[in-house]
C-alpha cells in the first residue's frame, strides 16, 4: 500500500483507465458540486484530480500487485472532499466531528481493477488506511457504505461495504437512510 503522490500517478491513470473509473467520475464524485460533475466530461474530471494529486498531500491510496496498481481507496480530511459533507446527505458530519476539523477523516471511494475484485483488497485498504490516517494525525475516520448489493462486484460499492468497515472495527453512529450507515473507527 503506498500513497498517491504525483509521481505515482501513471500507475493511478493506468488503474483508472481509459474511462476514468465508475464512467469517467476521476474519483471526484464528492470534491464536486454536481452542477459541476454534470458539465464535466471524463477530460476536466481527469485534470482535476491530477491537479489535487500535485498539489498533495496524497488523497489516497493505491494498492498494487507486483507493480500494478489493483486498487484505490480516497481517504483523507473531510474538508479534502466537500460534497460528502452537505447538510443533505447520508455522509454529512455529526456535531461531534466537524467537517473543518483536520483530524477528523472520510473513507469516500474506492475502485479495484475488475479482474483483481473477490480478493479481500477493500479489507487491506481500509486496515492500511487506520494507520496511514493515524500517522497523520487523524483522530478519527468515518464512512458511509452500503449494507446490501446486488452483487460484491456492484459499480455501486464504490462507497464501500458496510461488512467491510465492521469487520475492521467501525461502528455505526448514524443511519439516515437505509442500507447507508455512518460508521466511524476512533483512532
Amino acid at each position: 500500500m503506498l500513497p498517491l503522490t504525483p509521481e505515482r500517478w501513471p500507475e493511478f491513470e493506468d488503474l483508472f483507465g481509459k474511462q476514468g473509473a465508475c464512467y469517467g467520475c476521476w474519483c471526484t464524485h464528492f470534491r464536486l458540486p454536481p452542477a459541476l460533475r454534470r458539465e464535466n466530461d471524463r477530460q476536466r474530471n481527469k485534470d482535476h484530480m491530477r491537479a489535487r494529486v500535485e498539489a498533495g498531500p496524497p488523497p489516497g491510496l493505491l494498492i498494487f500487485n507486483d507493480r500494478r496498481a489493483d486498487g484505490w481507496m480516497q481517504i483523507g480530511p473531510r474538508a479534502d472532499v466537500p460534497e460528502w459533507n452537505n447538510k443533505g446527505r447520508v455522509t454529512a458530519p455529526l456535531e461531534d466531528a466537524p467537517a473543518d476539523d483536520p483530524a477528523v477523516w472520510a473513507v469516500s471511494c474506492f475502485f479495484v481493477r475488475a479482474n483483481a475484485r473477490g480478493n479481500g483488497m477493500t479489507h487491506r485498504l481500509v486496515e492500511a488506511g487506520k494507520t496511514f490516517a493515524r500517522e497523520n494525525g487523524a483522530r478519527l475516520i468515518e464512512a458511509c457504505p452500503m449494507t446490501e448489493s446486488k452483487s460484491s462486484r456492484s459499480i455501486g460499492l464504490f462507497v464501500g461495504s458496510a461488512r467491510v468497515f465492521a469487520k475492521a472495527g467501525f461502528e455505526v453512529v448514524a443511519e439516515r437512510k437505509a442500507g447507508r450507515p455512518l460508521m466511524r473507527f476512533l483512532l
